[in-house]
């Protein structure tokens, strides 16, 4: 085999083992979307905010530290790493807030405007030229996204706008993670997320603490914790394996697993409305995940002379 054939086979299994990771990471999300929702009907959710950033926290120091030593700490980019670890707070404060009210389904589908938001960003902010093509699709994403919301409707309450803050959060924690995971150690990414989370949230844990009588709550809360540690390190080491343009498109493999663990763990199942909001922000998110690779072949392709 030439050199490269090699390089291509090389870069075709890296490829897939990052897709593999990254629908692996999304059941973990799925899983942990719909335990938050259980366990914010009694639990503080700053509590249960705490204990999930507690939990990974304390594992990533646990498994890692004694094999890296003090060298898990070292970064090129302390700041950024600080504030990535916000960011996820954030956007996890906002999920356990709109999970309380929304059906999971529902709500990962709005989650899944997300790379639609990116190319929006991109075009504000860096300046990035964006085609008409690619405004149809952000336009019929947040069109899908009002047909799941339905303001105005019976339906519609004020806490369903609570994921709009989060795609905007998750968004930036989405850049940011592409962007250091080119460089920087998972491990060490891992540790200042858990650390700078828990220490945040822990702010807030004396004036929120509540004594759970119940095995099942604190099951559920070990649950959470487990399956944010294994999934963000999964995305994590995605990231690393594959671009973005390659990873994005399965990334709408979530709303599926969102509506099973909805269904399993609540028999509920989104109606008519709902389902064509959430089949057309699947659809334009595809759309625009297979214009990007479309593109990104077009740019790489060599020249006739």
């Amino acid at each position: 085999m030439s050199t490269a054939g090699s390089a291509r086979s090389s870069s075709r299994a890296s490829a897939l083992t990052g897709i593999a990771l990254l629908v692996a990471a999304l059941a973990c999300f799925a899983v942990l979307d719909t335990t938050t929702k259980f366990v914010s009907l009694s639990v503080p959710l700053l509590m249960a905010l705490w204990f999930r950033y507690a939990f990974q926290a304390i594992a990533t120091t646990v498994t890692v530290l004694p094999r890296r030593g003090w060298s898990l700490l070292r970064t090129a980019h302390p700041k950024f790493q600080c504030l990535r670890g916000v960011l996820l707070l954030a956007s996890s404060a906002l999920a356990f807030f709109s999970l309380r009210y929304m059906p999971v389904g529902e709500f990962t589908a709005i989650v899944m405007i997300t790379p639609l938001v990116i190319t929006l960003l991109a075009a504000l902010t860096l300046g990035e030229r964006v085609s008409a093509l690619r405004w149809a699709l952000v336009t019929g994403g947040f069109a899908g996204t009002l047909i799941i919301i339905r303001p105005g409707g019976e339906r519609f309450d004020w806490s369903m706008l609570l994921p709009l803050g989060l795609v905007v959060t998750n968004a930036w924690f989405q850049i940011l993670t592409s962007r250091l995971a080119r460089t920087e150690d998972p491990f060490t990414m891992h540790f200042y997320t858990g650390w700078v989370g828990m220490l945040l949230a822990s702010i807030a844990l004396p004036f929120v603490w509540t004594a759970l009588d119940s095995w099942t709550l604190w099951a559920s809360l070990v649950l959470m914790g487990l399956m944010a540690t294994v999934g963000h390190f999964m995305m994590i080491l995605a990231y690393a394996r594959a671009p973005v343009a390659t990873l994005t498109p399965f990334l709408y493999a979530q709303i599926g697993f969102a509506m099973i663990g909805g269904w399993l763990a609540f028999s509920h199942v989104p109606d008519d409305w709902a389902l064509l909001g959430i089949a057309l922000v699947a659809l334009c998110g595809a759309a625009g995940a297979w214009l990007t690779v479309r593109e990104s072949r077009i740019m790489i392709e060599p020249t006739e002379s």
